[in-house]
């Protein structure tokens, strides 16, 4: 994806890309792909109430601002009256947080037609620029870097209208696919090296951290614990075999669940990662909910679920849970420090190696 290209998604014809400026003490959360829509056949019904709770009971009544990043509502399927009429209890929830000024909404694939609704409450950005001081961090949708989606779309959303919603077919998008999810990927992966800045994505539902998908992540928190394994004794040591197990035990089902040819490609090449490009996740994710926090000193990918049915890898005592009420759980799955973070990017993000990176890849 050129820096011109992306120049026209960060300045489009219908509105000007927000600028949110991070002052100390003030937090973001990142949070996409809710694709809510009606009845039985909505992808954010099993998480609905449980969503509309941790947004309103953690994150507005602590002062957070909320940046919803595309995809919010299935308009592919249903038209937006019905939606309203569905999810009250959301609108009420995004007012709050409009009110104060604390709400910022970009455009997806699947709810642009937005821009054409006279009466929509909410201003709407093709990206949000956030300045921390440190590193500018952008953050749009993702669909914009793939031609299947700015070429097509138009065709994918009558599939999913008039053949897929009658017979009652989940949401259909790059997630389902492991190459278009990696070629979405790729492109903001560019893009954030030529410009020295983070860029923070949805649309593949799959949550990234400094670049790394859960996959690559194992396997250097593999490398790591065998590292600190021959000076560890005795309960640590215990503890670090365990855990390197448990990881590989992991690592193995998600060969099973991922072709080997995308398991083999990586958005760097041969060459160190560049932590530059991050991913919220879903928020119809069957065991829970992903989603970034951020402030002007450091990054999170979190993971929010109800207790019994989070993933396997969070309750096996490695990452610290934190207990609201009503059994809902917030655990901090990666964190780090925008200034190291932005050391990497300028050391590992030079031009000799961004043209190494191109190679082939672009």
């Amino acid at each position: 994806m050129s820096s011109s290209f992306f120049s026209e998604i960060i300045s489009p014809r219908f509105n000007p890309a927000a600028v949110l400026d991070l002052p100390q003490g003030r937090k973001v959360l990142v949070i996409s792909d809710f694709h809510m829509g009606v009845g039985r056949r909505d992808d954010l019904q099993p998480n609905g109430e449980f969503l509309m709770y941790i947004l309103e009971e953690y994150y507005y009544k602590n002062g957070w601002c909320l940046v919803l990043n595309g995809d919010i509502e299935e308009l592919a399927k249903f038209p937006l009256k019905d939606i309203q009429k569905a999810w009250p209890g959301m609108y009420r929830v995004f007012d709050l947080f409009a009110a104060q000024g604390r709400l910022y909404k970009t455009l997806g694939n699947h709810d642009e037609d937005l821009i054409f609704e006279r009466d929509y409450p909410y201003p709407l950005y093709n990206a949000v620029k956030i300045e921390t001081g440190l590193v500018p961090i952008y953050v749009y949708h993702g669909h914009q870097s793939s031609k299947v989606y700015t070429d097509f779309n138009n065709i994918i959303r009558l599939g999913l209208k008039y053949l897929l919603k009658p017979i009652g077919v989940r949401n259909i998008s790059s997630a389902r696919s492991p190459h278009r999810r990696f070629n979405v990927e790729r492109h903001a992966y560019n893009f954030s090296i030529n410009n020295d800045c983070i860029s923070i994505i949805g649309h593949t539902h799959r949550a990234l951290f400094e670049s790394l998908g859960r996959f690559d992540y194992i396997k250097f928190e593999i490398e790591r614990l065998c590292r600190d394994y021959p000076a560890s004794s005795g309960a640590e040591r215990e503890h670090i075999a365990r855990e390197v197990e448990n990881l590989r035990r992991e690592l193995g089902k998600l060969k099973r669940s991922e072709r080997r040819n995308v398991l083999r490609e990586s958005l760097y090449g041969d060459e160190l990662p560049v932590p530059c490009l991050f991913n919220s996740g879903s928020a119809i994710g069957k065991k829970g909910i992903n989603a970034i926090e951020l402030d002007n000193e450091k990054i999170a990918l979190i993971y929010w679920f109800t207790e019994g049915k989070g993933m396997k890898f969070v309750s096996r005592g490695y990452y610290k849970v934190d207990m609201l009420h009503g059994g809902y759980c917030r655990s901090v799955l990666n964190q780090d420090r925008l200034d190291y973070i932005k050391a990497r990017i300028e050391l590992l993000g030079s031009p000799d190696i961004v043209d190494n990176q191109k190679k082939g890849v672009l």
